[in-house]
């Protein structure tokens, strides 16, 4: 017989009824955020293997062109960036910043098959694609084998 452990279940049944686990690990969680020098901030990536290539898709919503740099290097695609925040003076109320901001780095390791020569990239309504060509020795190819009596 197996038995889940949930990590302080002691802690819930101890407080009032109205206490939940999930919005204490949440409470705490926002809090070890909100202590530390800064959010990190991880951009969201999609890869994709069609026939010819690899696509990489990264959602970089609010970043400037200027401020993103593709590099491949020994086999490494990385993707370095910076997303800058901008404060808005508002006289009243109250504003929530629940978004990350600050700088990013990601590391993709590349396979043989992919031809460095012809890599691309894209920056359009906050997406950026990179696209990695496949060498022609990696393409599917199909070959007629004849079959012998």
């Amino acid at each position: 017989m197996l038995t889940r452990y949930i990590p302080f279940t002691a802690l819930e049944t101890a407080f009032a009824p109205q206490f939940r686990l999930g919005s204490f690990q949440d409470t705490l969680s926002k809090w070890l955020d909100e202590t530390t020098t800064g959010r990190p901030w991880t951009p969201p990536v999609d890869i994709l293997e069609m026939e010819n290539a690899l696509i990489l898709k990264a959602d970089l919503p609010d970043v400037d062109m200027k401020d993103i740099h593709v590099e491949l290097e020994n086999g490494t695609l990385t993707l370095r960036g910076q997303r800058k925040f901008e404060s808005e003076k508002k006289e009243k109320g109250d504003h929530r910043i629940e978004r990350s901001y600050g700088s990013f780095t990601r590391y993709f390791s590349m396979p043989d098959t992919v031809d460095a020569e012809k890599i691309s990239a894209e920056y359009k309504n906050g997406v950026l694609t990179v696209t990695l060509p496949k060498k022609e020795i990696a393409k599917p190819r199909t070959v007629k084998i004849e079959l012998k009596n």
